[in-house]
Formats: structure tokens, sequence, C-alpha cells
């Protein structure tokens, strides 16, 4: 094809896979016959699916795995985990078991304070404007109450609203920066709106403001939108125990273990290369319970790694130390998250995700998703300063080059027997396959 399509979105479904299929395919029939093949057999459900985005041509599958045994505050959680990735799912399963016998994990949850904010630009009196917003911001109060009631039923709404001059770093640039706590909610289309509001209140109480000449009551705002980034909406996970305690099939040498596990820590948190690929290993455990909950994985990724970044360089979320004879291990994290409202109430599976985790508060689910993230990096780790990442990662990777191969029933049960005692990479196992068919 080498024009634009018009009018695409006013297609049917139909038309659009069958436009796709024969524009890009060379055997259109089995597109779409794959495409149709992941469509769910339910018409409710699919026509569900369907409606999340726009222009829905099918669905694309990613494994639902959970992992037992999480020891959390004292009670056990199976956590619900949504990844493509081999390892994750079996390594935070691992953990949780290796910890639950050593006193589980504890969290807490810091704040829960988030972010939006006014971006405008006034040409004029800086002193004058700080006047008019000191006798004006009660009004942003008063003017926002029919969207804040509700929330604040549930004990949350606008905790304050504050100017900040932001000159220094554009001509005329200020801000509304105000904070929020949305209580379950995620709360992005509350924060909007209300932001969409107190602009609305800023040009309108400007124009009438007496002490502001006619370019001072021109106040350009140039966007109002929430903040990702969430310094003050943060939680803490942990584990700990006498180092001696850390000895197992892999750990013959626990004070040995634990000091080259905090060495491995210290250097994700002076060495950004190492840092990037510390913090994804983390990434994969929140990650993959963010998505199964229905919440917002880009918008955790991206604040979380703003947040790794806080102190001029980017740097690891989770330490370690080994204080009087006790190994400790822990993350602190923003975590924006929501338990109502959205995808929560929508997609079958993330409800039943939810209620496997007992129908958590925002709150708990933000304790649930750092723990994952920490047993995550501590599986990792433990890989790393031991056995080696590989050993265990290309044993679980093994499945998806013998589906890559079509090998048969009596192939599988071949190939798994030779790799049990023999390291698996990708080279080894194609050879071995060959061998096998010649």
């Amino acid at each position: 094809m080498n024009n634009a399509v018009t009018g695409f979105s006013k297609l049917s479904k139909e038309e659009k896979i069958n436009w796709i299929a024969y524009e890009y395919f060379s055997t259109p029939t089995e597109a779409i016959a794959l495409l149709k093949n992941y469509w769910n057999s339910d018409e409710k459900t699919q026509q569900l699916h369907d409606e999340f985005i726009e222009n829905t041509i099918t669905n694309f599958y990613i494994p639902l795995g959970i992992a037992p045994n999480f020891l959390i505050n004292g009670k056990y959680s199976t956590i619900p985990m949504a990844i493509e990735e081999s390892s994750v799912v079996a390594a935070a399963s691992k953990t949780a078991k290796f910890w639950s016998t050593r006193g589980g994990f504890k969290a807490t949850v810091i704040n829960t304070e988030k972010i939006g904010q006014v971006h405008f630009i006034y040409n004029g009196d800086v002193s004058k404007l700080n006047l008019f917003f000191a006798q004006t911001k009660a009004v942003f109060f008063t003017e926002t109450e029919s969207i804040t009631k509700n929330m604040q039923k549930r004990g949350g709404g606008i905790l304050d609203i504050a100017l900040n001059d932001k000159t220094d770093l554009l001509p005329n640039y200020f801000q509304l920066h105000a904070t929020f706590d949305t209580k379950d909610s995620m709360g992005a289309n509350f924060i909007n709106s209300c932001l969409e509001q107190f602009a609305k209140t800023l040009k309108e109480e400007a124009s009438l403001y007496e002490l502001f000449s006619e370019t001072e009551k021109d106040i350009h705002v140039v966007m109002s939108i929430l903040s990702n980034y969430v310094p003050n909406c943060t939680v803490r996970a942990e584990v700990s125990c006498p180092v001696e305690e850390l000895k197992e099939k892999h750990i013959q040498n626990p004070q040995e273990f634990a000091e080259k596990f905090v060495q491995a820590v210290q250097i994700a948190e002076v060495e950004p290369y190492r840092a990037v690929t510390h913090n994804k290993g983390i990434m994969n455990g929140i990650d993959a319970v963010v998505l199964a909950t229905g919440n917002d994985f880009r918008a955790v990724e991206a604040g979380i790694h703003a947040y790794a970044s806080r102190n001029g360089k980017y740097s690891s979320l989770s330490h370690a130390k080994i204080e009087n004879g006790i190994f400790t291990f822990w993350l602190e994290i923003p975590l924006a998250l929501g338990t109502i409202g959205g995808l929560t109430t929508l997609h079958p599976l993330v409800k039943f995700s939810l209620e496997m985790l007992k129908k958590p508060s925002a709150k708990e689910l933000m304790q649930i998703v750092a723990v994952a993230g920490l047993a995550q990096n501590f599986a990792a780790l433990r890989s790393l300063t031991t056995t080696g990442i590989q050993e265990g990662h290309m044993k679980m990777h093994l499945n998806n080059i013998i589906n890559q191969f079509e090998a048969t029933h009596k192939e599988r049960v071949l190939i798994r027997q030779h790799f049990k005692h023999n390291m698996v990479s990708h080279s080894a196992v194609v050879d071995y396959i060959e061998n096998l068919r010649k």
C-alpha cells in the first residue's frame, strides 16, 4: 500500500480485518483465521474487550500466572502475575517460599499523596500574582466542590494548592501545583477534572482582579494534567533475618553470600549501567502484578524510574545491609494504584485477580506490588551471586525453544531428559533436536 487510508475508524471490525489481511499479507485467509482464532467464544466477553481500545481486531494473549506462599505482614497471599517472560513467576514463587520460613515480608505505606499541575504563562509583576493567589486560593476549592464531594465522602479530595514560580526555567512560566488523596481509586480522571476547573477559575478570577493590568489579566493556560511522578505516594517493602539463617542448598556459606549480595546492591547504587538492569528485574515483578490488577504499568514505570534518578543520577531502587549480624534487604518506591474504577470493574481477569488477593484496598495493593518487586530482585541477585543467572533462566526458556521447533511428544520427553543434566543454550537445544531428527 502506498496511499493513506481514509475513514478507517468508521469501518466495521470485519471490514478492518479484511482490509489489513488483503493489504499486507500474501495469504490473507490465513491471516484472518489467525486473528479470529484469538477471539473469545463468548460474544459478550469479546465485545467488552473490543471496546477497551480503538480499532480492535483481536486479543493479544499474555499468560496470567500465580506465585503462592507470599507471607506479607503475617498473612499469606497468592499473587497474580501477567507477564510473558520465562522464569519470572518461578523466581517470585521460590523467593516467597524462601522468606516464608524466615519471617516473611514486611510492607509499609509511607504516604499516598498524588500530584497534578496547571501550567500557565503570566507576563507581569510576580508580587501581584502572589497576592492574587493568596486572596483567590479558597475559590479553587469552592469551585471544585461538585467534583470533589463524592471523593470527600470516602475521606479523600484536594489536599493543597500551591503557586510555583518556574521563571528560572522558562520565561513567565508558573504552575498551580496541587496535591490529592484519591483513596482506593488511581484518581487520574478525578485529578484531571479538578485541574481543568482550576484552570477555568484561574482565568476567570484573573480577568476580574483589579490590581492586574490588562496584560497581567491575560493569563495563558498551556495545559492542565496530573503527574505520574508521585514521590510522596510511596511504599516500603523489606525482608530481614540473622545472617546464619540464609543458609540453604545453594548458600552453604551464608556470611559470604550476604556480603557478596550487599556488594552487588552497592554496585547497582553507584553504576547506572548495572542499575538499569537491576531495576528492570524489580519491574518484572511490579509490572506483572500491576498489569494483572488492571492498573497502568506505563505510568508506574515512568514514575519509578524518575524516582530512581531523584538525586541526579540513576541508581538502584533496592538496598541491603548487614548490621549486628542481621541481613536486611529493602526497597522504597512510589506507586499510584487503584482498586476501584477503570479496568478493575470491567476486565473479568482483573476482577478475578483482585478477588484472589481478597479485594485489597489501594494501600494493600501498594504493599503487595512492592513485595513482588523486592522478591524478584532477591531472586535475581541470589542467582547472580551464586549459580549465575543463565542456568535457571535457560531451563525455563527450554519450553520456548521446544515450541519454536514444534517438537513431538516423544521429542519433548527426550529433550527434557537430556537437559536435566546438560547446560541449556539455544544452540545446544537446536543441535540436539537436529540430531534426534537425523
